[in-house]
């Protein structure tokens, strides 16, 4: 049966039950056009039509198949053996039992009459189809086969022992246009479409003795990607053409290097910021997707009432300095953002100095500092201040030069936003002071030290139990926790007398600041996180 046949047969017995109209099906028909190969069930739930665990039992039923959920389906791994990767990526199949002399096979369409006769030839024995989710379907074949498997398979077949090297070429401009000969080209790029479509913010490949292991940072945490075993073949490659995307030496192996990509994913532009390591078994590289254009406004950073009247006060000040601290990854780039979005327009001029500049923004002057070159942050900002900004973005103060010269900047009229590296909001002080600072600097420029951490956010689809679309954890997305010190006279005299950042803490609380955890546990009794969530991110902090 063709494809067309059974998509309109399948449609036919859904609108019979009642499930979908003739006007919901002929939507999806032609909506199926612009996706080929996939199948009507799974253009109907992608349209909110109906769901695939409500129409795929009734078609299961209708055509005597057995339904199958892979979710709960265990899958002998001697059964992979019999269908290779190409095939199970073509046909979207899994083989997932033995009946007898009979393989069970999960299909995305189990009405395909020629895969079941290509099949049927290639393992000699009856072979029965079973209806599964294509969601569940996909990320099945990815798990047991491991990311790009097809494409490894493919390079195995075609390149002689020993060898992992090939001709490189010029990145394709679309990710999602992914075709010609097997290659590492195809395979960096199905790596990092697949990286994409998880959400992940990070990707690193590492190189051990035996194997090649990749992994995706997905909501803050690392997760193991299944690869293919043969994977490690092809490590040199692999490498390389990570180097020539990022304008690298592809020659040299003995020596760190970084660098920079750009690449479109589904019509989203992605800066890929590439490092590279030498380690004992090859070199390391660890790649970070960035995008080019997509901000989140003060009201998308997950601030509760109080503190978004706070910060939208802040933005508005004429003069002074705001600090935003907490870890690499703590999202403190993104506040800095959404606070220069909200006051970004043509009365002001708003310069950055960032390292590097991660999000281009319209109506702003970027800069990247250069320090093989001397040009710091601190010599940045005094040549930006013959320009006449009325705001300026810091990306970081490390040293004395820099903390000096933006209070200084602060005093004398300016705006400025930057971040550091501390635990809690009140460590802002005791950091400055501890650079040199002197307290009345301190006391006199500083507004406000906002502290921060991200926590997952409870899977809205499952609600904290596990599904597939949260990768069993339970957790989807992130969202940001709080913690607000405004400097009043009985602040600013604790930092005179250089008391320790936890008196300011304390005063602070006496005075209503709520600190992480506790901002936290408000996001905890609003359901949008966990107990466990906060805290795991505020393990640092006192209680």
């Amino acid at each position: 049966m063709t494809t067309k046949r059974s998509n309109a047969r399948t449609g036919e017995l859904l609108v019979e039950a009642g499930m979908i109209t003739s006007e919901q099906l002929e939507q999806a028909l032609k909506e199926q056009q612009g996706h080929k190969g996939e199948p009507l069930c799974a253009v109907l739930a992608r349209l909110g039509v109906v769901s695939e665990a409500k129409s795929l039992p009734l078609l299961a039923r209708q055509w005597g198949l057995p339904y199958v959920s892979l979710k709960k389906q265990a899958v002998d791994p001697s059964l992979l053996k019999l269908i290779p990767a190409r095939l199970a990526t073509r046909y979207q199949i899994l083989p997932i039992a033995k009946q007898g002399e009979t393989l069970l096979i999960a299909m995305a369409d189990p009405l395909d009459t020629k895969a079941l006769d290509e099949l049927q030839m290639l393992v000699h024995s009856p072979v029965k189809p079973a209806v599964v989710s294509l969601q569940e379907l996909t990320e099945a074949i990815r798990q047991h086969y491991g990311v790009g498997a097809e494409t490894v398979e493919a390079m195995v077949a075609t390149v002689e022992p020993g060898s992992a090297t090939e001709e490189l070429s010029e990145v394709v401009a679309d990710l999602d246009k992914i075709g010609g000969t097997a290659s590492t080209i195809k395979f960096v790029n199905q790596l990092l479409l697949e990286a994409v479509r998880d959400r992940a913010t990070d990707i690193h490949l590492e190189p051990y003795e035996q194997q090649l292991m990749i992994r995706y940072r997905i909501d803050g945490i690392l997760y193991d990607i299944p690869v293919p075993l043969d994977l490690k073949r092809f490590h040199p490659g692999i490498v390389s053409r990570i180097k020539v995307m990022a304008n690298l030496n592809v020659a040299e192996h003995r020596l760190p290097q970084d660098g920079r990509a750009k690449v479109k994913v589904g019509g989203r532009d992605l800066d890929l910021r590439i490092s590279i390591l030498p380690s004992s078994f090859g070199e390391a590289v660890m790649i970070r997707l960035l995008s080019t254009n997509i901000f989140l406004g003060l009201e998308q950073l997950g601030l509760l009432n109080d503190h978004q009247a706070i910060l939208e006060s802040l933005v508005t000040k004429p003069h002074g300095i705001v600090f935003v601290s907490g870890p690499t990854g703590s999202g403190k780039t993104t506040t800095l953002y959404a606070c220069l979005s909200r006051i970004n327009d043509r009365k002001r001029k708003i310069i950055t100095i960032e390292d590097p500049v991660e999000y281009l923004m319209q109506g702003i002057t970027q800069m990247q500092v250069h320090p093989k070159i001397d040009f710091t942050f601190a010599t940045a900002l005094r040549s930006i201040l013959r320009h006449d900004p009325d705001v300026i973005m810091l990306g970081e103060v490390r040293d004395f030069e820099t903390a000096e010269t933006a209070i200084r900047t602060a005093l004398t009229g300016h705006l400025v936003f930057s971040t550091l590296h501390t635990n809690d909001a009140a460590g802002c002080m005791t950091r400055l002071l501890d650079m040199g600072i002197e307290p009345y600097l301190a006391a006199s420029s500083l507004e406000c030290a906002i502290a921060q951490r991200l926590v997952r956010l409870i899977c809205p689809e499952c609600h904290g139990s596990g599904c597939q679309g949260c990768r069993q954890t339970g957790y989807w997305g992130r969202t940001a926790i709080f913690e607000f010190l405004l400097l009043d006279e009985d602040i600013r005299s604790l930092i005179l007398q250089r008391t320790s950042a936890g008196q300011i803490t304390k005063l602070a609380r006496s005075k209503g600041m709520r600190t992480l955890r506790e901002d936290g546990m408000e996001k905890v009794k609003q359901g949008l996180t966990t107990v466990a969530e906060v805290m795991r991110v505020t393990q640092m902090e006192s209680a």
